[in-house]
């Protein structure tokens, strides 16, 4: 889920990360997940000279340490082996899960941390609970990096152009109406471009709300959303999972129930298809 927030940009409030690792070694420590970026922008002409004289050119780093309980002495370690590896001025960002609750000597450890450089967030998916640096960094991390829930979503042009073709077609049998009925020349050829550009920008509110699909998954269960409807189940009700190629080949995740299947639309929303089949497995196996 993190990796998958690093790519399609999620944490861009916190920086512009353009390397994802994985199993990335810092010192004798090997983190899971690691990534490089920087403040710079890369749009439009003005926010490329706006980086270039006024953006701080130093790097920021993420990490996500995953195990089953983190210490005082881990964190200690962990920090001092950043600052080794990495700029006296680089910004660093360092993601903790463990398994069980946070005890209160590591939730004041990760509080009390004075270094401006290293935000810190520790996070249990026992307790659910979540501590970060009282610094600008560890709670700037703690507001982006939502770890109780994962969404999925992915823009779909084929479903988009259906909103297009709605306002498109509309549009132009009025303008022919107009000219039959009206006598007013209504349907030519600069009224079938403007048609065409309103189009592109009517039919984006009309792909979301009937077409646009997205896939939320918890500990607990999923729901399905597709424009304004939604389709929720629990992990509880299922009892194996496959992997399901549908007719026009598009991917999904087969859940198999007593009381039936349900497919969830994985390649619709941009996740992988190795790493989401483990998962589910994974989040069924749990119940």
């Amino acid at each position: 889920m993190v990796e998958e927030k690093l790519a399609k940009g999620n944490l861009r409030w916190l920086a512009n990360f353009r390397e994802v690792h994985r199993d990335y070694a810092v010192g004798d420590i090997t983190v899971p997940v690691y990534a490089l970026g920087t403040l710079e922008e890369r749009g439009f002409l003005l926010s490329r000279v706006f980086s270039t004289f006024v953006t701080p050119k130093y790097k920021i780093h993420f990490l996500l340490h995953t195990s089953e309980e983190t210490d005082v002495k881990f964190l200690r370690k962990l920090i001092v082996s950043c600052k080794n590896k990495f700029g006296s001025d680089d910004w660093i960002f360092i993601e903790l899960v463990q398994d069980k609750p946070i005890g209160d000597a590591v939730k004041d450890a990760v509080k009390g941390i004075g270094d401006k450089g290293v935000g810190v967030v520790l996070s249990s998916l026992a307790s659910k609970d979540e501590v970060s640096s009282e610094n600008v960094l560890g709670k700037g991390l703690k507001k982006q990096l939502k770890l109780t829930e994962a969404k999925f979503e992915a823009f779909d042009l084929p479903d988009y152009l259906k909103g297009f073709a709605i306002v498109f077609l509309l549009g132009t049998v009025v303008l022919i109406a107009l000219s039959l009925f009206f006598s007013i020349p209504a349907a030519n050829a600069v009224s079938l471009l403007v048609m065409a550009f309103l189009s592109i920008i009517l039919g984006y509110p009309i792909y979301k709300t009937r077409y646009h699909m997205v896939l939320l998954l918890d500990d607990k269960g999923f729901e399905i959303s597709k424009g304004k409807s939604s389709t929720q189940g629990k992990w509880t009700d299922y009892a194996d999972a496959a992997i399901y190629i549908a007719p026009n080949r598009e991917a999904y995740i087969r859940l198999y129930s007593k009381k039936g299947t349900m497919d969830l639309p994985f390649s619709r929303v941009g996740i992988s298809r190795k790493d989401a089949y483990r998962a589910v497995k994974q989040l069924i196996k749990k119940k």
